[in-house]
């Protein structure tokens, strides 16, 4: 297993970190962004991981969980919304109310987006069932688009968002060398019953269940391109039996901002994670 506190950069993420320990780049503002993490037993845990498009401005042929910025749109949900209130989602990352309403509404949406699953359901004890008919993958492309909003969407179908199907895992903020920058919330779902997963996002060129100490060892022996947050979750939910452990100790981690700092040796740049 690789070093999870420092890694070697090569290529032109070295590049471009070298380039800014020289003074030579300016961080930019940091955008905020959900990611899910998506859990099935099978019988052990296993994760949804999609591959990014090699075509892809940030994180271009790296392996990640399903996730995105947060959209204008993501906080206007609050009429529409089941579970624990935002002020709890807050306290436990480390963020205002309002903030951490967006995080989670687009932890929803995104997820939705990239595979097909919806955390949503018509009341707050149920959950959408089967959603790979025509009329889902119409409003699943309007909101890729962004041609129909997320709180629209929901009111449309009458629909409240299940926020106490998420539990907060992480916070990651993306190194200040990189020219795209993201403030991301990690948060840890279990696969709703009666849904699948669905190769439909634009954004990834294939996806996968995979247990996560597999993916792990697929990155140590170098199969598989991940960044440091995608690989240290992985690492974290391989100590676990089954997704329902995960749950659990989702609702009892400590949760603090990381972000990866370049320490420069000679000529190699190296991330550090602390």
């Amino acid at each position: 297993m690789r070093d999870l506190k420092s890694q070697l950069m090569t290529g032109r993420m070295a590049e471009v970190a070298l380039e800014y320990a020289a003074g030579a780049r300016t961080p930019a503002e940091p955008r905020p962004a959900s990611t899910v993490i998506l859990l099935r037993d099978a019988p052990r845990p296993e994760v949804y991981l999609l591959r990014r498009q090699r075509t892809m401005a940030f994180a271009a042929g790296m392996t990640v969980f399903p996730g995105g910025r947060v959209d204008a749109t993501d906080s206007t949900v609050a009429d529409s919304w089941s579970g624990p209130s935002p002020e709890w989602f807050g306290e436990r990352l480390g963020c205002s109310a309002e903030t951490a309403a967006a995080y989670v509404a687009a932890a929803v949406r995104e997820t939705f987006e990239e595979s097909g699953v919806l955390l949503a359901g018509p009341s707050k004890d149920s959950v959408v069932g089967d959603t790979t008919g025509a009329d889902w993958e119409a409003d699943r492309v309007a909101l890729e688009t962004r041609e129909l909003g997320f709180s629209e969407f929901l009111h449309r179908r009458g629909l409240v968002l299940r926020a106490d199907l998420l539990g907060p895992w992480a916070h990651w903020i993306t190194p200040e060398f990189e020219p795209k920058r993201y403030d991301t919330a990690f948060f840890v779902a279990a696969l709703p019953e009666g849904q699948v997963t669905r190769d439909v996002t634009s954004e990834s060129d294939q996806v996968t269940w995979i247990r996560p100490a597999d993916a792990v060892s697929a990155v140590d022996a170098g199969e598989v391109l991940m960044l440091p947050p995608t690989y240290i979750c992985c690492h974290e939910l391989s100590q676990y039996d089954d997704v329902a452990a995960i749950l659990a100790a989702a609702g009892e981690r400590e949760i603090r901002a990381i972000m990866p700092t370049v320490r420069v040796d000679g000529d190699l740049a190296y991330l550090e994670t602390t």
